[in-house]
């Protein structure tokens, strides 16, 4: 499956994107470099099992184990000591990359209740792309039964592109949904 959005990638894309943003070198064709999919898990620090069920459901839906962020300082207010778990990490790289954006594409985003795109403003200005999930649900791999809680995540899509409209061309052209503001 995994190698669908990557030959599609390298037989329709390439090609096209260079037609479209007049390249002249196919090494200057934005490409795909890491997925990061972040979890903030601020209850963590009070409940394990909280830990362990995200920990769970992270390798669910990436195929691949977090890494658990610890807190880099004390903060009384929110209860936090220093090295306490405040969070979950993965970071796809290649097939795994290819596959999770293949998933998260075509199956998770259009079960999102009311979809009608994701927002084309969520650049950072290099032509990285960062969007927030609300629910886990939206994944197949995730058993409605065996969740604790609804817990959302932050996934970005870091690109080799130097701008935010290289960025959009890229995803637009492997069939990411974005809305027409």
């Amino acid at each position: 499956m995994a190698q669908r959005l990557k030959t599609y990638y390298q037989e329709t894309v390439v090609p096209r994107l260079m037609q479209e943003l007049n390249y002249t070198n196919v090494h200057q064709v934005p490409k795909l470099v890491k997925v990061t999919v972040n979890r903030g898990l601020g209850e963590a620090s009070q409940n394990a099992k909280a830990l362990e069920s995200s920990i769970q459901e992270l390798s669910l839906i990436t195929g691949q184990r977090p890494v658990v962020t610890r807190a880099k300082k004390a903060i009384a207010g929110f209860k936090i000591r220093k090295g306490m778990p405040v969070g979950l990490m993965v970071t796809l790289r290649g097939d795994r990359m290819y596959s999770f954006l293949e998933r998260l594409i075509h199956l998770a985003l259009p079960r999102i209740r009311d979809f009608r795109g994701i927002s084309p403003k969520s650049f950072d200005g290099r032509g990285n792309y960062t969007l927030g999930i609300k629910e886990q649900l939206i994944f197949p791999e995730i058993d409605y039964d065996k969740i604790d809680k609804i817990r959302g995540m932050d996934i970005s899509i870091i690109t080799t592109a130097r701008t935010d409209r290289e960025g959009l061309a890229l995803l637009k052209a492997l069939g990411m949904p974005f809305r027409e503001n």
